[in-house]
């Protein structure tokens, strides 16, 4: 069995490594794993394990028939049996069936905005879930508005895992050992990263020793400019760095000593598997699916979301005791190696493939 994971890009972002990890960890489980990017190649790219099982379309518009022609060829060569499409390349998926590609389509829902599904637009995905067989959600709100929403029954909730393999070791963070905090989210709405440097503005003026670290895709837009600009009228431009897209996670989180999301709307977000992959104490809103991996007191601690108050005593009670600190960051590791293994959750997706393929 032969199963491509197609994405539109290559950004540092979670669902773009998920399809990556995915990629790369299927290869010792299936016959042959493949990855396709549809778009904008990008950071990840250096940590595809086998660049021969790799595609790229340069896809430049909506309906590009080029780069249709080019993954359908790909598809006939190296015999796919399963597109994995992750997100939005579920249109591409659609398109080259249309176009006579013989292949099931497993659609895995990474949708960030879950505490906002009202607002979803669905006509389209109604449409493309006619030539779907299967749909992976990353939270169970998601399940259940593909089966509402959608009329889709054959869906169920999968969980993500952490992978740091092929990382290189560049970033160097700024700010004194020991005392940096770090959040890693792209710069989107949706991670509140105002309410994070409010919050973080008034854990400051009792601890200036602390410097906060924003890793993320910076769009340049907006919302970049009013992060940019709130950092400056609360004078703390010595105290938050903001570094754009990076590829060196785990080299990142090694010299952090606490890290936080702050979002008000997720999925299950990869970065909470990383730091606890990494031990690292942590502050997350009660957001998504947050609160399958964290359970407030024993691997963490669980806020309300957009409320910096709550966010900044959250961060003193980490400092001020730094055993229950070390303890909640223990545990975490412990709840991500139980629950979010890569090897589980590869047996686990081998099994639906098998559903798919051969029908059993």
């Amino acid at each position: 069995m032969r199963v491509l994971q197609l994405i539109d890009s290559l950004d540092a972002g979670g669902a773009e490594r998920v399809a990556v990890n995915f990629a790369n960890g299927l290869q010792d489980h299936i016959d042959g794993s493949y990855l396709c990017v549809t778009r904008k190649e990008g950071l990840l790219k250096s940590s595809i394990k086998t660049v021969e099982h790799y595609v790229f379309l340069n896809k430049k518009k909506t309906i590009d028939l080029k780069a249709l022609l080019v993954l359908k060829r790909f598809i006939k060569k190296h015999r796919i049996a399963i597109i994995h499409a992750h997100s939005t390349s579920i249109f591409t998926a659609v398109m080259v069936k249309f176009l006579g590609a013989r292949v099931k389509i497993i659609w895995h829902d990474h949708y960030g905005k879950s505490d906002y599904l009202n607002e979803r637009p669905k006509w389209a995905l109604k449409f493309c879930a006619l030539f779907i067989n299967y749909i992976f959600s990353v939270n169970d709100k998601l399940v259940y508005w593909s089966k509402k929403e959608l009329g889709f029954k054959k869906t169920s909730y999968l969980e993500n895992f952490v992978s740091f393999s092929n990382q290189s070791a560049e970033t160097v963070l700024t700010g004194e050992d020991g005392y940096r905090i770090v959040c890693l989210a792209n710069l989107r709405p949706q991670k509140d990263h105002m309410n994070l440097i409010n919050a973080f503005h008034l854990f400051y003026t009792a601890h200036p020793k602390y410097s906060l670290h924003l890793i993320g895709k910076d769009f340049n837009d907006d919302y970049s400019a009013e992060i940019k600009q709130l950092i400056i009228d609360l004078r703390l431009e010595n105290a938050v760095s903001i570094y754009g897209s990076r590829n060196d996670t785990f080299q990142i989180l090694k010299q952090a000593k606490i890290a936080v999301l702050a979002s008000k709307s997720e999925g299950l977000p990869l970065a909470l598997l990383e730091y606890g992959y990494m031990s690292l104490p942590v502050v997350c809103t009660n957001v998504g699916d947050c609160s399958k991996v964290i359970t407030a007191h024993e691997n963490g601690l669980l806020i309300e979301a957009q409320h910096p108050q709550k966010l900044k005593e959250a961060l003193n009670e980490l400092v001020s005791s730094p055993n229950q600190a070390t303890r909640l960051g223990m545990n975490l590791k412990t709840t991500v190696s139980n629950h979010f293994s890569e090897s589980a959750i590869l047996s686990k997706v081998t099994e639906i493939y098998k559903t798919v393929a051969y029908g059993y």
